[in-house]
């Protein structure tokens, strides 16, 4: 008998994986916050004697390295990986015992597409293929993204997708069981799919890279890319090099004086409270990333790269549970951080600041008065479906080095739900703007009467 657990990391789109028998397991692309791991192995009771990495990671940092160090595992990346550590090699066809008592053993397949050096891992049980572990592979419904390389290589790499999809469904069974790395909301994939499990067989009838000619499907791949968030750029040389142990102890206090002398020196304060008290009240000058929203992605994207950064949080729990996400895409440690209210984090004798939330329908019935902006904050590929008229557009990635091309007026933000519309607002309410957040989707806007157009 063998089992797979699913280690979800929601808040990055992505999963890990657990595999093993009675006495021994693998760890399939471990995040970096590798307890979780570490608490999956011992709840089975089972030794990690393997860790694997599928490629070398563009979208976090992995805990691969350093889940191997302290287990004791073998650490396996594909042959063709440039890393400065060492580790096991991995080539086209090796075979892993993974627990042998159990008959099981991992089967490298190579797939290269993600990266030039891709893997996948095929777990046979007793010689039967019985899951593939695909990474950026297969993903459920399309295939990992081909351009965070090298531009020079997109176009080749999306055709070695479309060819590694076709590998993967002519050598296994279709009721192989396809567990990716991506593709649950990660930018890591080239679209996003429904659906939370699949197999072989469900790919072949359902997933364009086994259903379009490869000419045909290459084009589409290429013309939906979506923008990449900037911290990719850093997180493939973080995990070439060999990433540090984390250190997830509780940053060093700030109490309201030293959070205003950090604003004044131009650093980041984070507020990780939800947008609707965040707008009701903050200090002056912080920026709003809700801790439950897509919090690493949004802040490792808008963030100049170590620019130092205080955290502020409702409880010790959220402060906790923002440090973890962050670690994961190398935002190691904040600054400084304080935990309660507003009111605890200004400075005697001022108070915390507020903007205004409203709906599509309170922004219909302002529309026309003069001196109103309304600024569209989403990315271009979903401005593409549809946006109101006479809308500015500036996504909320470029925001903080655009401000200077928003007109002069009363600015309502918005998104496609309200999470960026917060972000945006809270960067406009920093640097002096009069901003009201619409806390709405926009599939309200036509419903309220304002035109939307359709390219």
């Amino acid at each position: 008998m063998f089992f797979i657990d699913t280690i979800e990391v929601s808040g990055l789109g992505n999963r890990s994986y657990l595999a093993g028998g009675e006495r021994t397991a693998v760890a399939v692309d471990p995040p970096r916050d590798i307890d979780r791991v570490i608490a999956a192995a011992v709840r089975r009771g089972v030794r990690i004697s393997h860790v694997v990495e599928t490629h070398v990671h563009n979208d976090y940092v992995t805990g691969g390295l350093e889940l191997a160090r302290t287990v004791g595992a073998a650490y396996l990346l594909p042959a063709g990986a440039r890393v400065s550590f060492a580790r096991v090699p991995v080539h086209d066809g090796d075979r892993t015992e993974i627990d042998p008592h159990a008959g099981l053993a991992l089967r490298a397949l190579a797939t290269p597409g993600h990266t030039p050096h891709h893997t996948s891992y095929v777990l046979e049980e007793n010689g039967t293929a019985v899951a593939v572990f695909t990474g950026g592979s297969l993903l459920i419904g399309t295939v990992g993204r081909p351009d965070l390389v090298e531009p020079r290589l997109t176009e080749h790499l999306a055709r070695a997708q479309h060819a590694s999809a076709h590998r993967l469904a002519a050598e296994l069974p279709e009721e192989t069981a396809v567990l990716p790395t991506h593709g649950f909301g990660s930018f890591c994939s080239s679209s996003q799919a429904e659906g939370s499990a699949t197999t072989i067989g469900k790919e072949k009838a359902s997933n364009e890279a086994l259903t379009r000619d490869v000419d045909a499907f290459v084009a589409d791949l290429l013309a939906g890319l979506d923008d990449i968030p900037a911290y990719y750029t850093h997180m493939g040389p973080a995990n070439a090099a060999g990433p540090a142990p984390i250190d997830l102890t509780p940053p060093a206090v700030a109490d309201a004086e030293e959070i205003a002398a950090r604003l004044a020196a131009g650093e980041w304060v984070v507020d990780l409270r939800n947008r609707v008290a965040f707008a009701a009240g903050h200090v002056s000058g912080s920026f709003n990333f809700e801790a439950e929203g897509q919090l690493a992605t949004y802040l490792g994207w808008l963030i100049p790269w170590g620019k130092p950064v205080t955290l502020l949080a409702e409880s010790p729990e959220q402060l906790r549970a923002a440090q973890r996400e962050l670690v994961r895409v190398g935002i190691d440690r904040p600054a400084a951080a304080a935990t309660g209210e507003p009111a605890d984090w200004v400075p005697e004798g001022e108070a915390p600041v507020s903007f205004r939330r409203s709906t599509f329908a309170d922004l219909a019935g302002r529309r026309r008065a003069e001196g109103v902006v309304v600024l569209d904050v989403r990315r271009g590929s979903e401005r593409a479906g549809g946006y109101v008229e006479g809308s500015v557009h500036i996504p909320v990635h470029t925001l903080h080095r655009r401000l200077s091309e928003i007109p002069d007026g009363e600015v309502w933000v918005h998104c496609a739900g309200g999470m960026r519309a917060a972000i945006a607002a809270s960067l406009l309410d920093a640097a002096g703007r009069d901003v009201i957040a619409v806390d709405d989707s926009f599939e309200a806007a036509e419903k309220a009467g304002l035109t939307v157009r359709n390219p």
